[in-house]
């Protein structure tokens, strides 16, 4: 037995209204599950999806820099409940602040690797209304897709406006900036991310959250309701 509570527990607990602190306390105190009321086996399946994200405190400490590795740096999480994965997901990306406002504009900075898996997400943000910027090589993969993009310079020292500019500016309200191997590449995505932190604005280095937040955006904010926490437990939520 491992007796120590991790952050997963109080977010088990919230989703099933279990307190399970209190009921493995009471079990190693001598009162068995039985005797506190409850059985053995997989808990009822509810009607809602709950969502666990972390986040993070890189705005606070100086000269942080976004990009996540191996080691852990969220320090801190939250949680987004609803009836649908979609709900679900919609309230878990406005609480680590990572939502996408409804009409605005992306810089895009992608690694080759990743270039043609980004493809399909940046189809959707032009489809939905959403301008594009992106640095060099990124840009001329957008418009070879036939694809409105306006190239900004990843050269900082190289005249104006550069990827800095953009997002001081308040140009755009979202970075997506995948990870280029190497020491200059690296620095330079780190100017582009520290300045997104810096702003407050979404800055994306995984695709896979880049896409969640597109898809919540394509969905609308109507996938998602507000209610009580206790509602979204009950087997037969209320119409």
């Amino acid at each position: 037995m491992n007796p120590r509570a991790s952050r997963t527990v109080p977010f088990l607990s919230k989703a099933t209204g279990v307190p399970m602190v209190r009921v493995a306390t009471k079990v190693m105190l001598g009162d068995s599950l039985k005797q506190q009321g409850y059985t053995t086996g997989l808990w009822p399946r509810q009607d809602l999806v709950a969502i666990k994200a972390p986040v993070f405190s890189t705005s606070k400490l100086h000269g942080a820099d976004s990009y996540l590795g191996p080691e852990m740096k969220s320090t801190g999480e939250v949680m987004g409940i609803d009836h649908t994965l979609a709900g679900a997901l919609g309230k878990v990306l406005m609480a680590a602040g990572l939502m996408l406002v409804p009409q605005g504009a992306i810089l895009l900075s992608v690694a080759d690797r990743h270039k043609a898996e980004a493809l399909p997400m940046i189809r959707k943000l032009s489809q939905l209304g959403y301008r594009l910027y992106a640095t060099e090589g990124t840009a001329a993969m957008i418009e070879a897709a036939g694809l409105a993009v306006t190239m900004i310079s990843k050269k900082i020292s190289e005249g104006h406006p550069n990827v800095i500019d953009v997002i001081n500016t308040g140009t755009v309200n979202a970075v997506v900036n995948t990870i280029t191997a190497g020491r200059i590449p690296l620095r330079d995505g780190y100017q582009i991310r520290r300045a997104a932190i810096e702003r407050s604005i979404p800055c994306f280095t995984s695709l896979d959250t880049a896409r969640a937040a597109v898809d919540v955006l394509d969905n609308g904010t109507h996938i998602f309701d507000v209610r009580p926490l206790p509602e979204y437990r009950r087997l037969h939520p209320p119409e």
